[in-house]
């Protein structure tokens, strides 16, 4: 059954390698899968999305498209009786520019995962202000890989995008777990994941931001719905 006002293609960027553009695609598609019907889609010529979905062959909770060159997505609006989401993993690289561009000209929102390394600022940054912002396009900055033992790490880089970058973010962040770093090869998501004391913060973590995924196009879907 169709809970969102028609389809919402979302662009998971950062012209940053390395800052988990992947992971987050496949388990916030996951995630939505559990009450929506969501496309994950795989521009990026590294195909690391598709190597994951292989893995987790029929325990994928969503519809996956792998190895799609962008122009694809111009069509993908045909497909909007279909699906709420559609999710598109991009490349990380300055030399894949054309291919984010061509993304980012159908999306209607942008998640940009942010990993607390002060060298993927500058390239996050630049991927806001010379390819999003220009289009107009709303987006949010989503913490990831935060280590918990860490002193006042989520305080320090939550203060430095609303005080010094000022760029929007999500309230809700993706902790650094072994379990993320082995869910590719294993192909696990958070919807075949055992539930245990091993599993139940990253599972948490994942779910409110698919949570507040949501709320962006569907606001009366705050309240719990996992």
């Amino acid at each position: 059954m169709n809970e969102s006002s028609g389809m919402s293609l979302i662009a998971i960027a950062n012209q940053k390698g390395g800052v988990g553009k992947t992971t987050v695609a496949m388990q916030l598609g996951a995630v939505l899968s559990r009450r929506f019907s969501v496309l994950v889609v795989d521009v990026d010529p590294q195909q690391s999305s598709v190597w994951w979905a292989e893995n987790a062959s029929d325990l994928l909770p969503f519809d996956f498209a792998g190895s799609q060159s962008p122009r694809m997505l111009t069509r993908v609006r045909e497909l909007d009786l279909e699906y709420d989401f559609v999710l598109v993993d991009t490349p990380g690289s300055l030399e894949d520019t054309e291919i984010l561009e061509a993304v980012l000209d159908v999306a209607d929102f942008v998640v940009v995962p942010l990993t607390p390394e002060p060298l993927a600022v500058e390239p996050t940054m630049r991927t806001i202000t010379r390819l999003i912002e220009p289009r107009h396009l709303r987006h949010s900055v989503l913490l990831n890989r935060i280590d918990g033992r860490i002193p006042n790490q989520l305080t320090t880089w939550r203060e430095l995008l609303d005080t010094t970058l000022g760029v929007p973010r999500f309230d809700a962040y993706l902790r650094q777990y072994k379990a993320h770093a082995d869910a590719p090869i294993l192909g696990q998501l958070v919807t075949n994941l055992g539930g245990n004391r091993r599993t139940e913060r990253l599972i948490a973590d994942v779910t409110r931001l698919g949570h507040e995924v949501a709320g962006q196009f569907a606001p009366a879907l705050s309240g719990r719905w996992w």
